[in-house]
């Protein structure tokens, strides 16, 4: 079995350093995923292959979810392997995979072909399967209370690196692998139907890939993946002018914003690029993304003991949402899932029930989330750190 040479170890950040360049590495393998139609049909021809090939290969990778070219009877069998193997190059490849939640959520650590480690959630819930991906091998924003953050940033995934995650999810359904895997209504295979950009990375960090993955996964068949752009979440901690730049693109995405804090004091601790752009700037851009876009933004707050889950914060947090009107924000508060050593853990859950009772008070709709995996390294990062 060939040796895999692992990355240089990523520098640990210092606190509150930004990282917004990653380091140069080598290129991952230009897959099919990374092309439009058009490109993909100019590869083929380069080749030495018709064309209309590209569409082909297109049906068994979006539709099908078919990387194994024995499988892919309607192309010509001498060429079939010399396509797959220019044109679907493998770029996950299975490290660790974890059950929790009664075999509903499945999460797994991926490497790349690098060496770099990378996670995904696959998760069950009735009606709907949603996906967790990463966006980058580490993290450049450098929050304090997050496992990806502290381990800095490795690299940025390319477009196809994003866009397997997804399939590889689609292909665990298509074998079963999460219990009611099955629409026992149509007796067929669930598809992923909602996809999050919240695992690993900060993806409006890694701008250009993360929206032509976005492309790929909402385009019809055979060209992406056919998914509502409405059901797929785009977090960031608060990159304003990225935001700016998301709301123009035409993709209604749900925007999230992982606020964390009210107020900028502690916001600049907890989300260091808080010290770029303020509380209020993220909020008005988020606002103006809801203005542009019609969707509703989620506000991500994860509730961290006697840091931010005062009775005050939640009313400030409050009153700033409702003075930029109403029907267009969501909170989700999120009990943390703390990283091994780490000073910061949950809140009490009396004090999370306050502190959703007082935003609902002030007319926001407001819903802890639901959290999946604690007890598998649940939080993100923590699994890979582990494994590495």
């Amino acid at each position: 079995m060939p040796t895999v040479d692992l990355p240089a170890p990523t520098p640990r950040p210092t606190p509150g350093q930004l990282t917004f360049t990653a380091p140069r590495r080598s290129k991952p393998p230009t897959h099919l995923a990374d092309l439009d139609p058009a490109g993909r049909k100019a590869a083929v021809e380069a080749l030495g292959h018709k064309g209309f090939r590209a569409a082909q290969l297109s049906t068994h990778y979006f539709e099908h979810f078919v990387d194994d070219p024995a499988e892919m009877t309607d192309l010509p069998k001498a060429e079939r392997a010399s396509l797959v193997q220019e044109l679907m190059p493998p770029l996950l490849t299975p490290v660790r995979t974890l059950e929790a939640d009664d075999g509903q959520t499945i999460k797994s650590v991926w490497r790349l072909f690098d060496g770099a480690l990378v996670e995904s959630v696959l998760m069950r819930y009735p009606g709907r399967v949603t996906m967790c991906i990463s966006s980058q091998a580490g993290c450049g924003m450098n929050c304090p209370f997050c496992a990806t953050g502290q381990e800095g940033l490795t690299r940025n995934l390319s477009t196809a690196e994003i866009v397997e995650q997804v399939v590889a999810g689609a292909r665990m359904l298509r074998a079963g692998q999460l219990p009611g895997g099955v629409d026992e209504d149509r007796e067929s295979p669930l598809r992923v139907s909602n996809v999050v950009f919240m695992g690993m990375g900060e993806a409006l960090a890694n701008y250009r890939r993360a929206i032509d993955a976005i492309r790929r996964l909402v385009e019809p068949p055979p060209s992406g993946l056919g998914m509502s752009a409405r059901h797929i979440t785009m977090s960031t901690v608060g990159l304003v002018p990225a935001i700016d730049k998301l709301a123009a693109e035409g993709i209604p995405v749900t925007l999230a914003l992982s606020l964390h804090a009210p107020d900028d004091e502690l916001r600049n601790e907890l989300v260091p690029i808080n010290n770029r752009w303020s509380v209020d700037e993220a909020l008005d851009a988020a606002y103006r993304y809801y203005e542009k876009t019609g969707r509703r933004v989620s506000i991500e707050y994860a509730l961290i003991r006697d840091i931010n889950d005062h009775a005050w914060r939640a009313d400030l947090l409050g009153e700033k949402l409702a003075a930029r009107g109403s029907g267009w924000v969501h909170v989700n508060p999120i009990p943390l899932n703390p990283t091994p050593g780490s000073k910061w853990t949950a809140s009490r859950h009396g004090v999370e029930q306050q502190f959703v009772e007082r935003l609902r008070a002030r007319g926001i709709p407001t819903t802890v989330r639901d959290t999946r995996g604690s007890d598998i390294d649940g939080a993100c990062g923590q699994l890979a750190a582990s494994t590495a």
